[in-house]
């Protein structure tokens, strides 16, 4: 018997070829396995409600076609359930299927999804918000609220939205309670990671693991603007945990109170509450991951 497969595409996330998917979609995805159907998406959380209808509808596989944001829509409605998720990346940063060892190139990720390798991650709640891979309060969720706004997509205007607002930005304070200590102070970054990087090869936790059942807090303490290139340089080279104003703490529960309510979710900016009880949900999601994923 056939699996189901439905196709969720953002027709305006990141860059790319996605008005060719439908075509490759045919062409590559193997029809002997699989029944497929597609959706286009059409306004801000339709991926998430087409994602959650699917899981009744007994669907074995919902793929996001987009970027981090898709994934997190479609993901975070699958939680919970046996439907897998699946991932072609086609937006700006592709962080979780960059994690997840999944091709970049769209042909090679459909016939990624035709080998059907399959694993079991954790995710993460924030209050009752849930996310996937990264999340974060600080510069980084400055960035997701402007990179959400902006009139162009892709990995440049992101990177000129980081060097225009990093100028005048004024690091956050925040007060953090483990459960036997607690820390306040000012941060660039205060990032919870269940995956590794925020995108484009942004690395922000080198050693996390999404089926350990933790999660890395990972601190950025405040630097001068003449030590940006430095920092910077070591989050592209995977040595961030290295330097002297990063700390990254493994941690199952958190209690983290915001000077300020600005947050991202796997890149999706939101404004949370002043007060955020994290804990990990462990082995919460099915998916689909590459083949040289470990």
């Amino acid at each position: 018997m056939k699996k189901k497969i439905r196709f969720i595409i953002n027709p305006i996330s990141g860059i790319g070829k996605k008005n060719q998917l439908p075509a490759l979609i045919e062409q590559y995805l193997d029809h002997s396995i699989f029944d497929y159907e597609i959706t286009i998406t059409e306004y801000r959380k339709h991926a998430k409600a087409i994602a959650a209808q699917s899981a009744i509808d007994g669907f074995d596989i919902v793929c996001a076609v987009g970027g981090d944001g898709s994934v997190h829509e479609v993901g975070t409605a699958l939680i919970g359930t046996e439907t897998k998720l699946a991932i072609l990346p086609a937006g700006s940063g592709n962080g979780l299927a960059r994690h997840l060892k999944i091709p970049l190139n769209l042909i090679e990720a459909i016939q990624s999804i035709n080998e059907q390798n399959a694993s079991v991650m954790d995710t993460v709640l924030v209050n009752d918000k849930p996310f996937l891979g990264v999340g974060g309060y600080g510069f980084d969720a400055l960035i997701a609220k402007k990179f959400d706004e902006y009139h162009t997509r892709g990995f440049w205007s992101y990177a000129k939205l980081v060097f225009r607002e990093y100028a005048s930005y004024k690091p956050i304070s925040v007060k953090i309670e483990f459960p036997t200590y607690q820390r306040e102070l000012p941060v660039v970054l205060c990032t919870l990671a269940n995956s590794s990087e925020f995108g484009n090869g942004f690395c922000v936790s080198p050693y996390s693991n999404i089926s350990d059942g933790k999660i890395e807090l990972c601190i950025l303490k405040p630097f001068s603007m003449w030590k940006a290139p430095a920092v910077v340089y070591r989050f592209f080279k995977r040595t961030s945990h290295r330097s002297r104003f990063s700390e990254i703490i493994p941690v199952e529960k958190v209690r983290i109170t915001l000077t300020h309510k600005m947050a991202h979710y796997d890149g999706e900016p939101f404004e949370v509450r002043n007060e955020l009880n994290v804990q990990v949900i462990p082995k919460s999601l099915n998916i689909l991951v590459g083949k040289n994923f470990k």
